[in-house]
């Protein structure tokens, strides 16, 4: 069985391709070198020849060992049976397979390289005892084998541990790009939240500045006093909020603290000094009791629909009521006519209040809903309220 797929073998430079050529011609030239004073005392120099010429072949081959492994391996290993100047070549092409790990690969150069190894050993003059020739080629080739099989493995680890480190890098990108995203979807939901109710205030003035001509001078004064007053809280929320999208400072300012349900009567009169017909049914005893998550969505929820009833529905009554206790459900609904004829506030909208008040129920685990019954408009939610 093969081991885990090797991975592909990274080109080389020019020089890690030279050194290995180098190798190969000088690794051969030692071991002909050898043979040449035990041939020439034999009386053998054509023998000689003929093993320069082999091993100058088996370098050349060399040349596509890579595309050719086993194939290449085995021819190179069979001249090294014959060329003690093919030697060197032998090496680099059996290190060059092993790096692969494939056994179906491995284990017929292993053959190979032994049975080459003992023939040369054995045809040489003066030759030495089988025994020791066997051994001496078992040691050898296995050597040989397990310094490619570790050189494979060494590129294989840093090959998944480039993978991973790039992987990890992906990844990291990706979740900053999700934080992204999910940091502006909520700067969004604040700005929305936040500016519709105070722009809608200069809006709903500013109109009665334009049209309504028979104001006499305390009304219009009025009238101007809450536009101006609107306009600038509206400045200082778009400020604050603004804020978190600059770079972040060790001395940048901490973040002001977002209304809860103890902000609500503020809201609620805030709403009644701009003309807005609002009764507020609180059957709560301690607004204070509810969390700060629970409190700031159910206000973000309050000062939406009231937007949305100066906005479509003007000159109407609204009614709020609130209710629930720890350990169960924070439910609030608020109601208003819906708005007979076309008299209907000028104001645009982004046409996503209503989403994102159901997005920001959905956040912490309740629902929202929005309907008309019996001619009211009425938005009625529910939170959840831990013991």
């Amino acid at each position: 069985m093969d081991a885990i797929q090797a991975a592909p073998p990274p080109p080389l430079s020019r020089w890690q391709s030279t050194w290995r050529y180098l190798f190969a011609i000088i690794t051969g030239a030692g071991f002909w070198t050898a043979t040449f004073y035990n041939a020439y005392s034999w009386n053998l120099q054509p023998y000689l020849v003929l093993d320069l010429l082999l091993g100058a072949v088996s370098v050349v081959l060399m040349r596509w060992r890579r595309r050719y492994p086993l194939a290449i391996a085995l021819l190179v290993s069979a001249i090294g049976g014959v060329s003690s100047a093919a030697s060197g070549a032998v090496i680099v092409t059996a290190v060059s397979l092993a790096t692969r790990r494939k056994w179906r690969e491995i284990v017929p150069l292993a053959v190979m390289g032994v049975v080459a190894s003992v023939v040369y050993f054995e045809t040489q003059p003066g030759q030495a005892a089988l025994a020791v020739s066997v051994l001496f080629t078992v040691v050898f080739v296995s050597a040989i084998i397990a310094i490619g099989m570790y050189i494979g493995a060494r590129r294989d680890l840093l090959a998944t541990l480039r993978e991973r480190a790039d992987r990890a890098e992906r990844e990291q990108g990706l979740r900053v790009q999700q934080a992204q995203v999910t940091e502006r979807a909520r700067i969004a939901r604040e700005m929305h939240d936040a500016l519709a109710h105070r722009l809608s205030l200069v809006a709903l003035h500013a109109g009665a500045l334009e049209y309504c001509r028979g104001l006499s001078d305390a009304e219009v004064a009025n009238a101007a006093a809450i536009t101006r007053q609107s306009a600038h809280s509206a400045l200082d929320d778009l400020h604050q909020i603004l804020g978190v999208l600059r770079t972040l400072e060790t001395d940048a300012p901490p973040e002001r603290p977002q209304p809860t349900l103890v902000d609500l009567p503020s809201l609620v009169q805030e709403a009644v000094r701009a003309g807005t017909r609002v009764q507020l049914h609180n059957q709560i005893d301690n607004l204070s009791g509810a969390p700060d998550a629970i409190g700031r969505s159910a206000y973000r929820m309050i000062q939406e629909s009231l937007t949305n009833a100066r906005k479509h529905a003007p000159n109407t009554a609204v009614d709020v009521t609130l209710s629930g206790r720890p350990g169960g459900q924070l439910v609030l609904e608020v109601r208003n006519p819906l708005r007979v004829g076309s008299g209907t506030s000028a104001t645009p909208g982004s046409g996503l209040g209503l989403l994102g008040l159901t997005e920001r129920a959905e956040l912490i685990g309740g629902r929202l809903e929005h309907t008309t019954s019996g001619g009211d408009f009425v938005v009625r939610a529910w939170l959840p309220w831990p013991a």
